[in-house]
């Protein structure tokens, strides 16, 4: 009888057409456990290091510049040291000069063997970081996944002075000196222009503060059985990255033959006043987008003419407003129970706090976005959004989380565990605005992989509201809010890439980006075959 784990038993269906390991997202212990099994099971550490090692080398290969003759290459005493030195051997059998600077002189064993024959077919080793200054290109091989420690010391002075020569630097794994679960900079780390993270995602790549160290990225996935990672991370993960696949599967796409407007969803909006029409608007727009059936938008009176020639499809309310031109109340006719979802917030001002009130206790789907939390102040000790029983969607950017959740604030060095916390015990679904945006509720967490600084706008937050408004209309009866939540947050991503690509990230104002929201999806559908 075997003793291997059973994840080796016959699969079912071929091993190309098991589902992709994009959405797995693991922390170091997760992937030391993950690696555990794989060697348990017999494959050889030596086997799997010169696999990796291939498939980054042929990585490399496509990325390097024709005119680069001179390589670096960052050994450490570790296993990610002695993928880089298998690395090293296979380009300096392509023709490259090879240089390695190792400043430790205890290796692993088998990091110490591949050092001995690269020594041997005459590759330069040195301990003097300043003989690496003519190198074309460095390849960071000091620490894998798993560092703890602070780097410091003379190693601490040669990063410093690696990053200072500002040269093109692939990292292997992770650049050294990040923490793989937070992303933090522990002491200091190689400024990266691209990493090659192996196996699966690490946290690190899906926190904002270690965006800038990663540069671009792509993951080496050199073939570990889903089982493996599922016997880890379960079949459906606590932590996912949002995909492609996953994110289209909730559009509202295709639509019924036999639907009719009252089908597809009924999205009341309250945003705008006087001094902010245009967040009513943009907020409109995008919910628009979305193909909701009915579309409502609660204003101040005066701003009434202004969204009717914007948005001429859809039924604008206009209500009593203050002296200052903000919203005072609803009208006294309105029904808020005839509404699928009911979005809030964009442009309000702080001043309708008795409107947040009175939405909070409608029994369905609520957006709260920007003056509506400012309204709603500190979450941890609001009973009336604390006792909803139908979702409560919240939207802050890091500012707006800190006020809202001031007992996280000292917990956002991590901020995938400080949105977890924040949705816990509750029936919030908070989506902490970034870099890479994280949609957490009690049970889950979907992080956004995929973003441009071209969001980094005015009124880009308030088209995400009109997303998620929408969204959450026409599926609320289909889908868990947190799906519909995700894929309107991939989806305003992906608008701005492409709007970014287009136009140039200087080019994407609000107003842009609502026109490139239907020509996202229908790229995206054109290049994925679903018409």
């Amino acid at each position: 009888m075997s003793n291997f784990p059973t994840s080796y038993s016959l699969l079912p269906t071929p091993y190309s057409l098991l589902p992709k390991k994009e959405k797995f997202i693991v922390t170091a212990a997760q992937m030391r456990q993950i690696e555990e099994r794989i060697f348990i099971a017999g494959m050889p550490v030596a086997a799997l290091m010169e696999k990796v090692a291939g498939l980054v080398t042929r990585k490399i290969l496509k990325l390097l510049n024709p005119n680069i003759s001179q390589i670096g290459v960052l050994v450490g005493p570790g296993h990610n040291g002695a993928d880089a030195l298998v690395i090293a051997r296979e380009l300096y059998f392509q023709g490259y000069e090879i240089i390695v600077y190792c400043p430790i002189n205890k290796l692993k064993e088998l990091t110490n063997a591949h050092a001995k024959y690269l020594q041997s077919l005459g590759v330069d080793f040195i301990e003097n970081i300043s003989l690496l200054k003519n190198c074309d290109l460095l390849i960071d091989g000091l620490f894998g996944f798993g560092l703890e420690r602070e780097v410091s010391g003379d190693l601490a002075e040669a990063i410093n002075q690696i990053n200072s020569w500002q040269k093109q630097i692939f990292s292997i794994d992770l650049p050294s000196g990040i923490h793989t679960d937070t992303g933090a900079v522990l002491g200091t780390a190689i400024c990266a222009t691209h990493t090659f993270c192996l196996g699966l995602w690490k946290q690190a790549f899906l926190q904002d503060q270690a965006l800038e160290y990663i540069g671009t990225s792509e993951l080496i996935d050199f073939d570990i059985p889903l089982a493996d990672i599922t016997a880890i991370l379960g079949e459906f993960p606590t932590i996912e990255r949002i995909t492609k696949t996953s994110a289209m599967e909730n559009l509202p796409l295709p639509l019924s033959p036999v639907t009719y407007k009252y089908k597809n969803g009924n999205l009341l909006l309250i945003a705008g006043s006087h001094s902010y029409t245009g967040a009513a608007i943009l907020t409109g727009l995008a919910a628009r987008a979305t193909g909701v059936g009915m579309l409502s938008i609660a204003v101040p009176e005066s701003i009434k003419p202004i969204l009717n020639s914007h948005l001429p499809e859809a039924l604008i309310i206009g209500c009593p407003e203050t002296e200052t031109g903000a919203i005072k109340q609803l009208p006294k006719d309105i029904d808020l129970s005839k509404f699928e979802a009911i979005a809030c917030g964009p442009g309000l001002t702080i001043e309708p706090t008795s409107i947040i009130e009175k939405v909070l206790s409608v029994n369905y789907p609520l957006v709260l976005d920007a003056d509506a939390l400012n309204i709603c102040g500190n979450l941890a000790n609001n009973s009336l959004v604390s006792q909803r029983q139908a979702p409560t969607i919240i939207t802050p950017h890091l500012g707006e989380f800190k006020r809202l959740f001031p007992h996280l604030a000292n917990q956002l060095n991590n901020r995938i565990l400080a949105a977890q916390k924040s949705a816990e015990n509750s029936n919030l679904v908070v989506v902490l605005k970034g870099a890479k945006t994280i949609i957490a509720n009690s049970q889950k967490i979907s992080i956004n992989p995929e973003s441009t600084p071209a969001l980094a706008r005015g009124g880009s937050g308030d088209i995400l509201t009109g997303l998620v408004g929408g969204l959450l209309a026409i599926t609320s009866t289909k889908i868990p809010p947190l799906e519909a939540v995700k894929t309107a947050v991939w989806w305003h991503a992906q608008a701005a890439i492409l709007a970014a690509k287009e136009r140039t990230e200087l080019g994407v104002d609000a107003f842009t980006l609502t026109q490139y929201l239907i020509p996202a999806i229908e790229k995206i559908r054109t290049e994925t075959g679903n018409q």
